[in-house]
């Protein structure tokens, strides 16, 4: 995104009004404001060891007509990066994808002062990674026009050695410098399994409010004898110990009761997967359903279930696997259709850093933004999103997110205020989960001959989809307690 000079001086493009966070080179937000501003993003595609570069419009005052991996756009004050990412992908490149295709991983400050100083060019760029299966094929983009005039393939390689030879039909960038990052981290990143990767970038506007982004893609290839052996290392430092219950003593009713509770304690580990990690779930399904293909991914499914996520508990939660490993998700519908192409498939993307804020927070949130937004809420509002039993999302997330066809709605209100974030309560958000385990314990209710276990059984039952902190706190206990019970494991949700 171009700062304030660029917006003035800029003429052959569609402007809008738009509100934008002013950030200093802390990141701290000092000021919001009102500009007329220009929006652009570029994007690309891949082919085997390939980069789409995209060319940028002859229209645009800074670099016009030069090649760029950038995709660009302003972040509307209130916005997250990530969501910008999304937007800006399917305005320039046509490409439609949920947040769990898109990868943080690495912030840099950019400065530059280009056309003679009335081009400045100050940003922080949030680098996004997108992982892709299979080459996009070139007639599957819907390009904007007044931001990219068309788009090739590279190699990876060519292109780092062009931008050190300050090749003029190419924007420039300083390898040496933080851009360098880019080519040492996508090096470290998919030194795993063959697979095809975009790198879209995002950028939060600084002092002279900029953003942009930059997309890359790539295939590598996977050392199958490093991973095994250091899969196998990590594996021998646990012992296996086999837990048999006594069950002669129950009798047959006893049995299912206790086969209820079961059932309904596996759905609390589900309820953990999920709030471990957004794409936790999907990750644990694929690596069990992949378990069989090979040692290395026999391996890597053996240890996933001992660490219930990619990252090793005792290796201060050091991750194991990378994107390459991911599960690979199918959207026929992300890009205009082509005749003989099934659809854009892409990995599951997961940070290398276990999220601090779990899945509990949005994974782009600080603290200011959070304070920013509480400070607004009553006092009861407060307490709510304090609380310990309550998940932060963002309306923007849910707006683009609902347009995508697998999308699951949880019924809570998301009209749009003048903060981003809003806060859902653990009976909504976990309620599929949390309903069909309250079903499994009233019948068990029904089931227990002892009057206090019934009672028991039948009041947890009701706390589970309850608002009521008290309840919630109580329930969790119960949850503990639970899957102490049936599996002997004080692991729960």
């Amino acid at each position: 995104m171009e700062g304030a000079a660029t917006a003035a001086a800029s003429s052959a493009v569609v402007v809008e009004e738009e509100r934008l966070h002013v950030l200093n080179k802390t990141e701290e937000k000092f000021i919001e404001m009102e500009i007329t501003t220009e929006q652009f993003t570029c994007g690309c595609t891949p082919k085997a060891r390939k980069l789409l570069l995209q060319r940028r419009a002859d229209c645009k005052d800074s670099w016009p007509d030069q090649w760029y991996i950038s995709s660009a756009g302003h972040i509307s004050a209130g916005d997250s990066s990530l969501v910008s990412a999304q937007r800006e992908l399917q305005e320039e490149l046509g490409i439609s994808l949920p947040k769990y295709a898109f990868e943080l991983i690495f912030i840099y400050l950019q400065e530059c002062v280009i056309n003679d100083g009335k081009f400045i060019n100050n940003e922080f760029n949030d680098v996004y990674l997108v992982t892709t299966v299979d080459p996009i094929p070139l007639e599957a983009f819907t390009l904007q026009e007044t931001e990219v005039s068309a788009v090739k393939y590279i190699s990876f390689k060519e292109y780092r050695s062009l931008l050190v030879k300050e090749d003029p039909d190419y924007v420039p960038y300083d390898v040496d410098e933080q851009y360098g990052h880019l080519f040492e981290i996508i090096r470290r990143s998919f030194e795993g399994e063959v697979m095809l990767s975009s790198l879209m970038f995002v950028n939060i506007a600084p002092c002279y409010v900029a953003a942009s982004g930059k997309a890359i893609l790539l295939l590598s290839t996977e050392n199958t004898v490093a991973c095994s052996l250091s899969l196998q290392k990590q594996l021998c430092r646990y012992a296996s110990v086999s837990l048999d219950a006594e069950l002669t003593g129950l009798s047959n009713t006893d049995r299912k009761t206790l086969g209820l509770l079961i059932k309904a304690a596996k759905l609390m580990d589900e309820i953990f997967y999920l709030q471990v990690w957004y794409s936790n779930p999907a990750l644990r399904d694929w690596l069990k359903e992949h378990a069989s293909a090979s040692e290395l991914d026999k391996l890597k499914w053996m240890y996933y279930s001992i660490n219930k996520s990619p990252w090793s508990c005792l290796d201060e939660n050091e991750a194991f696997l990378t994107t390459t490993d991911s599960a690979i998700k199918l959207l026929p519908e992300a890009t205009k259709p082509v005749s003989g192409w099934k659809g854009l498939e892409y990995k599951a993307a997961f940070p290398m850093l276990k999220p601090p804020g779990a899945n509990f927070y949005p994974p782009d949130m600080d603290k200011k933004e959070f304070k920013l937004w509480n400070d607004s809420l009553t006092e009861k509002e407060q307490n709510d999103a304090m609380g310990f039993f309550t998940i932060i999302k963002r309306h923007s997330e849910f707006s683009l997110d609902s347009s995508s066809p697998n999308h699951a709605v949880h019924g809570t209100n998301h009209l749009m205020t003048a903060h981003d974030l809003y806060n859902v309560p653990y009976s909504k958000e976990y309620n599929s989960f949390l309903r069909k385990a309250a079903e499994l314990l009233h019948e068990a209710g029904d089931l227990a001959g002892s009057p206090s276990l019934k009672r028991l059984l039948h009041s947890k039952a009701d706390a589970f989809l309850s608002n009521d902190l008290v309840s919630m706190q109580n329930t969790l206990t119960f949850q503990k307690t639970l899957k102490s019970f049936c599996f002997g494991s004080q692991q729960s949700a």
